[in-house]
């Protein structure tokens, strides 16, 4: 091997997919090697590892959907010591320019992290903080189907005949749930019958779902008191919170460097709107709407209850602020606070 090959400064992109990868190699001044596709198993990383290494010394890797389909890649090629970068999607205006497929998108990553654009690191995805994730998933998607199953109860006791309605269609959830246990139809009208049966099937989902989340629940208090003690100690933090806020984080939140680039990803963050004399800030509409929203529980709960904060936002209402403008000033705040707090919890684990 000579001492060219050597000295080849390449840089990977890979647009990864659930079956198959596709990698593109391009080298310091930003001229495309090769490109080639692999499957997505240990062997394929392998192959595709060593086929990058064929070509020159790889200097960095950058790579979409690090906590999706990249996921297994992004741990591999960590493993060999590469500097791996989270990438995320071009933005439509080059991508209408240039087109979309595969290829493309994996040089879009290697150049994007080739000029520094793309300079996040990916979560490690391999401690507790995964596990939590696995449980806020579930949680999240029991609460969706759980709601799904009152709404379509009251729906259709909306249209039920006068006596199922009188008798089922109450304000209490629980004594609706326990109601529609309770019917039963043995009349000879299928309209009638078919109603009641579904009634219990519906009611019977619902205290599933309901068990289900008490399970969850319960084990979302054992893993966040073990992981987040000082955490659960501020004022309106739950388990749920902040498993949502630690999952937003990563096992690794040093990642973030500071508290800032945590409010950023949470989209907390005022975003610049200037423009001639007109100095102001809009509204971040992204980051992880899940953090963003246990940030708000957060700052509910303290507008409602805590001394310190219902000052602050009779402060702030004074001078003529809404509601939601000094909720949003609180969950920059929110943020602020709990960042030191939340790494000073996950770097006892480690």
């Amino acid at each position: 091997m000579n001492r060219d090959h050597l000295n080849n400064q390449l840089t990977l992109g890979v647009d990864t997919h659930l079956t198959s990868h596709v990698a593109v190699l391009i080298d310091n001044i930003g001229k495309v090697v090769d490109t080639q596709e692999f499957p997505v198993c240990y062997i394929g990383y392998e192959k595709l590892f060593n086929w990058a290494k064929s070509f020159g010394n790889i200097r960095q890797a950058g790579l979409e959907g690090t906590g999706t389909y990249g996921a297994g890649l992004c741990k591999f090629l960590e493993e060999k010591g590469l500097k791996v970068f989270e990438v995320n999607r071009p933005n439509r205006a080059k991508r209408r320019l240039r087109g979309k497929s595969d290829p493309t998108d994996a040089e879009n990553a290697a150049r994007s992290v080739l000029a520094n654009e793309s300079t996040a690191i990916p979560k490690s995805h391999d401690g507790i903080v995964e596990a939590l994730r696995y449980l806020v998933v579930a949680r999240k998607s029991a609460v969706k189907a759980r709601t799904q199953a009152i709404n379509q109860i009251r729906a259709l006791l909306v249209t039920a005949p006068e006596q199922v309605r009188v008798a089922c269609y109450v304000p209490s959830t629980r004594l609706c749930i326990a109601a529609c246990k309770q019917i039963q139809s043995n009349d000879s009208d299928v309209r009638l019958r078919t109603l009641a049966a579904m009634l219990n099937l519906l009611a019977d989902r619902w205290l599933r779902l309901t068990e289900e989340l008490r399970l969850i629940g319960k084990r979302l208090t054992e893993l966040t008191k073990s992981t987040a003690c000082h955490l659960l100690e501020q004022f309106g933090v739950g388990p749920y919170v902040a498993a949502t806020l630690m999952v937003t984080a990563g096992d690794n939140p040093t990642r973030l460097h500071k508290e800032s680039s945590f409010a950023a990803l949470c989209g907390v963050n005022p975003l610049e709107a200037s423009s001639g004399k007109t100095q102001r800030h809009r509204l971040n509409r992204g980051g992880s709407r899940d953090a963003n929203n246990a940030l708000w529980t957060v700052a509910l709960i303290r507008m409602r209850s805590d001394p310190r904060t219902r000052v602050y936002a009779a402060k702030r209402t004074a001078e003529g602020k809404s509601i939601k403008e000094i909720q949003r000033c609180l969950k920059r705040y929110i943020a602020r606070e709990l960042y030191p707090i939340m790494v000073s919890d996950l770097s006892i684990l480690t």
